[in-house]
């Protein structure tokens, strides 16, 4: 069956169904995408509109994610669903020949920056020393048949091609409109399986930055079994990823691994985190971060923070590294290096 999309207005406690409306213009979508690619719900940022390809095609935006890797995001507009897929198929096999050297011109043109100095800024983190050794393509639409949905997910099922469909649908009531986003597949596991073709394996663990300062402290972490980030739904969104038993480790910048733990809560807001063995909401205990409660009622500057029991930790004077221990500025990310991993089961006693 093919994606559809509703949206409804609760009026007096009763539902009423608010009409869907046709974009005419899907440059305001481009637009938008534009000047939010948040919009997507992805970490990326675009570095190219309208670009030129060898076959004199123009691929509608072209964008970097922080692996360094490029994404491909073309707009249906009035093609046929069929003609889009082989459109952005036809992209992708010129995108994936780009060096460095025609990637950073095509950013410094749109953006009028480098490419290095532009990730930096978006990323707050260097760009990645390998750029574009995996490649997306992300079709925008607002309907799809069923036909071309099948294909979309064989593709990325039978042969792990990183293609996925984004849906966008305009609604409006009265003067006001409104948008609504939804994928056809999880985006992070396409993403996930496409890319473990060029990657390590993922060990199982997850890698968690405590990025301790005014809101946060490892002591406090400790005693009181959670991690947390914030600032900034950028920040915040790794924790989201996390899942009530996962196995994580926590890694403190400049010094090295101090905790290794499982997931017990999923992401909440600091407000709302409550600590079992204290019977209190963590905001009412007494905290070494000044500044934990710091728009504590702002969904997107908030801290949010994990449940974790520590199974082993160590002060922040006794973190574990080595020359060359995998370490990232991302809050949370998977643990694939192999002699990190090795390291940090030695260090922290685990067992099979």
């Amino acid at each position: 069956m093919a994606f559809q999309m509703n949206l409804w207005k609760i009026d007096d406690n009763k539902l009423a169904e608010i009409n869907k409306s046709k974009l005419e213009n899907e440059n305001r979508l481009e637009d938008w995408l534009v000047n939010d690619p948040s919009l997507l719900g992805i970490e990326l940022f675009i570095i190219g509109r309208q670009v030129f390809t060898v076959n004199s095609g123009r691929i509608d935006l072209l964008a970097v994610d922080r692996d360094g890797d490029l994404l491909i995001i073309e707009l249906k507009r009035d093609r046929t669903p069929r003609d889009v897929i082989a459109q952005i198929l036809d992209y992708a096999s010129w995108v994936r020949n780009l060096d460095f050297e025609e990637i950073n011109d095509i950013a410094s043109g749109f953006l009028k920056e480098s490419i290095s100095e532009a990730f930096r800024k978006h990323f707050d983190e260097p760009l990645p020393e390998n750029v574009n050794t995996a490649h997306s393509m992300i079709i925008v639409a607002s309907e799809f048949d069923e036909s071309s949905e099948r294909i979309v997910q064989y593709l990325a099922d039978y042969y792990k091609v990183n293609i996925n469909v984004v849906f966008f649908t305009l609604f409006k009531d009265g003067d006001n409109e409104f948008i609504g986003r939804a994928w056809l597949r999880d985006p992070e596991q396409v993403q996930e399986v496409s890319k473990a073709r060029t990657r390590s394996p993922w060990s199982g663990y997850w890698f968690v930055n405590v990025g301790e300062g005014k809101n946060r402290n490892w002591d406090d972490n400790k005693q009181y079994g959670y991690l947390g980030a914030g600032g900034g739904m950028k920040y915040s969104r790794g924790l989201k990823r996390l899942k009530v038993g996962d196995k994580i480790f926590a890694y403190m910048a400049g010094l090295g691994y101090v905790g290794y733990g499982e997931v017990l809560q999923e992401a909440v807001m600091i407000k709302d985190f409550f600590v079992e063995k204290e019977s209190k909401q963590l905001l009412e205990l007494s905290l070494k971060a000044p500044s934990a409660d710091e728009n504590k009622d702002n969904l997107e500057l908030s801290e949010w923070v994990i449940g974790v029991k520590w199974l082993k930790s160590y002060p922040r004077e006794e973190a574990k590294t080595f020359k060359g221990v995998f370490a990232y500025r991302i809050v949370v990310c998977k643990l694939r290096q192999s002699e990190t991993v090795e390291f940090l089961e030695k260090e922290f006693e685990i067992t099979a």
